[in-house]
């Protein structure tokens, strides 16, 4: 439950706040499952498929199921972790889990697209001795194409702001994308003799690869290290809050960070001109950094004079 209170000597009751949730969103842990079992299969497919016929579009896409699947068997123990209960030990419960998965999914992801890229290139200078089953090859990219639209089918339309999910997601899309890569080239082979095709294009998958995964990798960094949200500028934070109210004469330590995936919490230290309105200003504290900025759990320290704290790092950068 999201609560806005005066900095005090903690008590029996505060004890028993840290047990309150923080509205932590995470993925369905049965979804990733069920991704992860079709998956699984398909990456047997891939790699009888790979070897059979000489592919690299296929070894490529086969090797990227191995670690897509174990991208979201991490996820979904991500997401069965994300879900435990606060306890006395972690009380802002597990839900950071998730990005941690996410994190280590999109790493995986970046030294996926390494192995990819140079044996692509490899082949790509020994094209002409390269002999490949077109048949074969187009056959088990039409199958990895259908499981990956359907993983993707099964992981649509939960939150975008969860990182373990777009982690899955982008683990599913690169693979959707290695599929229809393997049929572009299967085609090309098969009906133009162009073997050359096939290291080009697993090339031209692993750089789009890697661009989303960059991407997730940064924004999950981010979180992990406590980073203000994209869409939150400190500064203009504090300005509102005292725009709000000529009651409030100032505002410092302001900190904003996401503790996990749509998350957001914030804490401040707060000046008052009465402080008989302390009351209220915390109501309208709360409500501005909940309606304008998602922030759902807020911590305000009133200050009586010299704020006790004095020295130490603001959460702009600057100092009192």
């Amino acid at each position: 439950m999201s609560r806005a209170h005066v900095h005090r000597p903690e008590t029996h009751g505060d004890r028993a706040c840290r047990h309150h949730g923080f509205g932590l969103s995470s993925a369905p842990p049965r979804t990733l499952l069920v991704a992860f079992s079709l998956t699984l299969a398909m990456l047997i497919i891939e790699f009888v498929g790979a070897w059979w016929s000489g592919s690299l579009a296929l070894l490529a896409d086969a090797v990227h199921l191995l670690i897509d699947a174990l991208a979201l068997l991490l996820a979904f123990l991500g997401a069965w972790v994300a879900q435990r209960p606060v306890d006395a030990r972690h009380t802002y419960g597990y839900g950071r889990s998730d990005v941690l998965a996410g994190f280590i999914g999109a790493l995986a992801q970046c030294l996926l697209v390494g192995f990819i890229a140079w044996e692509a290139l490899v082949r790509l200078l020994q094209w002409n001795r390269n002999h490949i089953l077109s048949g074969v090859m187009l056959m088990v990219a039409l199958l990895g194409l259908v499981f990956n639209l359907l993983v993707l089918r099964l992981l649509h339309g939960h939150a975008h702001d969860d990182v373990n999910m777009s982690a899955a997601r982008l683990h599913v899309l690169g693979d959707l994308f290695g599929s229809l890569g393997a049929v572009l080239a299967a085609l090309a082979v098969r009906y133009l003799g162009w073997n050359w095709s096939d290291p080009l294009l697993s090339l031209l998958v692993a750089l789009l690869i890697l661009h989303s995964a960059w991407r997730l990798l940064r924004q999950s960094a981010h979180i992990l290290l406590e980073g203000v949200p994209d869409d939150v500028d400190c500064d203009e934070v504090t300005q509102t809050l005292l725009d709000a109210s000529p009651v409030m004469t100032g505002i410092h330590h302001l900190h904003v960070w996401q503790l996990a995936s749509g998350s957001r919490l914030a804490t401040l230290h707060l000046e008052l001109a009465d402080a008989a309105q302390s009351a209220a200003m915390l109501v309208l504290i709360r409500q501005l950094l909940r309606d304008r900025y998602q922030i759902g759990h807020v911590t305000v320290q009133i200050d009586p004079g010299i704020c006790p704290d004095e020295g130490m790092v603001c959460g702009n950068g600057g100092t009192v």
